[in-house]
């Protein structure tokens, strides 16, 4: 049994009469690598040898401070896509006020269907979780808590597609910047 543990402690999982690496392919480590990042943790992978628990260490101290800057970074080029469409609606009807909330209005539901509705659709999919769970997922993930109660892709009984953790971890990525948007927008209503 302590061998079983220390095999998938290792990365090793095992699917019917056959064992699989991918926790560490390439789609793994880069979905390993964003969640260190952004500091989610989900707490089901991580490094087991010294020298890989020092790389994550000095990977974590380099990655994070980029990170915030990459959300910040991209949370800027979403506000001013906000800003752009609603002076263009401006200029176009001259509504001014009512273009703002308009364009508001839209980016929220964009955002929201785009990081929160639509993805526990694909979730429900792939990993066999309800709606809920899967809304439960995205809220967890993009708002950085990160349990590790669900995780994507580590379902032995499913395959899931060679995309897939790539395409999530650009969802956590663009989520999160959204995300921080929407919060920093309920802050300034707040004050």
């Amino acid at each position: 049994l302590q061998g079983i543990i220390q095999a998938y402690k290792s990365g090793v999982t095992l699917q019917g009469n056959t064992t699989s690496l991918g926790r560490w392919d390439f789609s793994g480590s880069f979905f390993f690598s964003i969640s260190a990042i952004t500091t989610i943790g989900y707490g089901n992978l991580s490094p087991s040898t010294a020298a890989g628990r020092i790389f994550c260490i000095l990977f974590a101290l380099f990655g994070i401070p980029l990170n915030l800057v990459l959300l910040n970074e991209i949370g800027q080029l979403m506000l001013l896509g906000v800003q752009h469409c609603a002076h263009r609606l401006e200029e176009a009807f001259r509504w001014q006020k009512k273009a703002s909330l308009l364009i508001k209005t839209c980016a929220l539901v964009t955002g929201l269907l785009l990081f929160l509705l639509l993805p526990p659709l694909l979730f429900s999919d792939k990993e066999g979780w309800s709606y809920e769970e899967g809304f439960y997922y995205s809220f967890i993930t993009l708002s950085t808590i990160g349990f590790g109660d669900y995780v994507i892709g580590m379902n032995p009984d499913r395959t899931y597609p060679r995309w897939y953790k790539n395409v999530i971890s650009l969802w956590i990525l663009f989520g999160m910047a959204w995300l921080a948007l929407l919060i920093k927008f309920c802050i300034n209503f707040l004050e």
